[in-house]
């Protein structure tokens, strides 16, 4: 009798397991800054590369984006390759397109925010930063170009 009920019960867990949607890459680490590809309008690319920004939990300290511990969260919305690149919001990334769907079929978009503890003066958004399924690389719209950035 037992034998006729553990068959069911592994094939739910393992359709379960299969039907799991794909979770976002981690974004809590130190990344560091390692290209630019596009337009700089004002910045200058090459005071930025070489430079890195750290998440973690609630706390955010680097070249683009910080938040000590002021409200921080974020979201993020999964594309597939396709989808993503059909989207006119993130026409710059066109050019990099190889490089982000290297051993990944899932892009994902995230929007950190910042609250500022209460005062507006400190409230941050840092959007789009790009993640995909391979977890070591990251990208970062910035004035007409991309920064990536890396984590060993």
């Amino acid at each position: 009798m037992a034998l006729k009920i553990v068959p069911p019960i592994l094939a739910a867990a393992f359709g379960t397991l299969l039907s799991a949607p794909a979770q976002a890459d981690f974004i809590d680490t130190r990344w560091s800054v390692v290209g630019f590809t596009g337009e700089a309008w004002v910045i200058n690319p090459q005071s930025i590369i070489g430079q890195s920004q750290t998440f973690n939990r609630g706390f955010a300290e680097g070249v683009f984006y910080n938040c000590d511990y002021s409200g921080q969260s974020s979201t993020y919305t999964r594309y597939d390759n396709d989808a993503f690149f059909a989207n006119p919001e993130f026409e710059l990334f066109k050019s990099l397109r190889n490089e982000l769907t290297l051993s990944s079929e899932t892009l994902f978009v995230h929007r950190i925010t910042c609250e500022g503890d209460g005062n507006p003066a400190n409230r941050r958004v840092m959007y789009p930063f790009v993640t995909n399924e391979a977890r070591k690389s990251a990208w970062y719209i910035f004035e007409g170009g991309v920064f990536s950035l890396y984590t060993p």
